[in-house]
């Protein structure tokens, strides 16, 4: 019996051996499936967190396109703070229905300030039947004025905060539709004060062209010369020739010396200011010595030519006269003879007639 159980072969493993080694298999099959199926499962959160990532740069890069307006606030904030600390100016003009000619006012601005411009119109009917309109220049102002109405009287106003020169210009007041009345403010910087007749001098002398701002400082004063269309700016002294004096006041002065033919010209004396600029204007006229001799000669020869005509005149007349006292002395000597002989008959002796 061994020896048929040797020639069967090596005894079959029991049921329960067979479970253990099945279950350890399955076992290392699961570990090893977990542990290589790892890296995939992990592909989709990474494309996750990219897409999330390249989502999150974009929204970024939109954030910084859209707060780019914003970077104007601090300009906004500075002008608003400039209006607020700026002076406050009012200047009114009034207008009638019956107004044949517009009406304007000149406002004179040195410095930055808030200007309110009123304009008071009387019309004949229904004030709320009248159009306002505001405009700078030809340009149409929208919304930015008041209009009011008390006592039968029109009141339109429009405050401007006058920075720099692009707030300088003329602002109209209309009111009405076919037949406007109009009144103008015109906002202007001061006006340079030159010389209105021109400043005469002679060659090799020296002379001082002098311009004024009346009531006004301007920030500061140019000179510019030339006998042609070209005005060149006068600035750096040549051989001493240009003096300015008073760049920072109200009053500039421009020293000319040894003044040749090429001096003679018009002058501008141009000023700075915060709001804007203005100029003046000196004519300089040079003459030679010459042009008085020549001026006085004219004069003697003019003297001369006249004494001439006097003494000539004198002469003529006593030639005229002479020939006829000629014939009134012979004519007085005849009657003279005349006298005498009649004289000389009636001396001799009278005969009385006897009766």
């Amino acid at each position: 019996m061994r020896a048929l159980q040797g020639l069967r072969g090596p005894r079959a493993p029991s049921l329960p051996l067979l479970l253990l080694c099945f279950l350890a298999a399955l076992r290392r099959s699961l570990e090893h499936g977990l542990s290589t199926a790892a890296p995939f499962k992990s592909l989709p959160v990474q494309e996750e967190m990219m897409t999330k990532y390249s989502n999150l740069s974009l929204e970024s890069h939109n954030i910084s396109v859209t707060a780019a307006p914003f970077t104007s606030l601090p300009v906004q904030e500075e002008m608003m703070t400039k209006s607020s600390n700026l002076s406050l100016e009012s200047h009114s003009i009034s207008m009638t229905e019956h107004s044949n000619m517009p009406v304007e006012k000149n406002i004179t601005l040195e410095r930055p300030s808030n200007v309110e411009l009123i304009c008071q119109f009387t019309p004949s009917g229904d004030l709320n039947s009248v159009n306002v309109t505001w405009k700078k220049g030809d340009k149409l102002l929208e919304g930015n004025y008041l209009v009011n109405a008390t006592g039968g009287i029109l009141y339109t106003q429009h405050r401007v905060a006058v920075i720099n020169s692009k707030q300088m210009g003329s602002y109209s007041c209309f009111f009405g539709e076919k037949k406007q009345q109009r009144g103008t403010f015109n906002l202007k910087v001061p006006e340079i004060n030159g010389q209105n007749k021109p400043l005469i001098t002679y060659l090799g002398d020296s002379v001082v062209l002098t311009c004024k701002c009346q009531d006004c400082l301007p920030l500061n004063w140019t000179w510019y010369g030339g006998n042609g269309s070209v005005q060149v700016p006068i600035g750096v002294p040549v051989n001493d020739k240009y003096v300015i004096s008073g760049k920072h006041a109200n009053e500039t002065r421009l020293k000319i010396t040894q003044l040749s033919e090429d001096d003679q010209g018009t002058y501008l004396c141009h000023a700075i200011f915060e709001l804007g600029e203005s100029e003046g204007h000196v004519k300089l006229v040079v003459l030679s010595y010459l042009v008085p001799l020549k001026v006085f000669c004219a004069i003697a020869a003019e003297v001369v030519l006249l004494v001439a005509a006097i003494l000539l005149f004198e002469m003529y007349t006593q030639k005229k006269k002479k020939p006829s006292d000629d014939g009134k002395e012979f004519e007085q000597g005849e009657q003279l003879k005349l006298d005498d002989s009649n004289g000389i008959e009636n001396s001799g002796p009278r005969h009385r007639k006897n009766p």
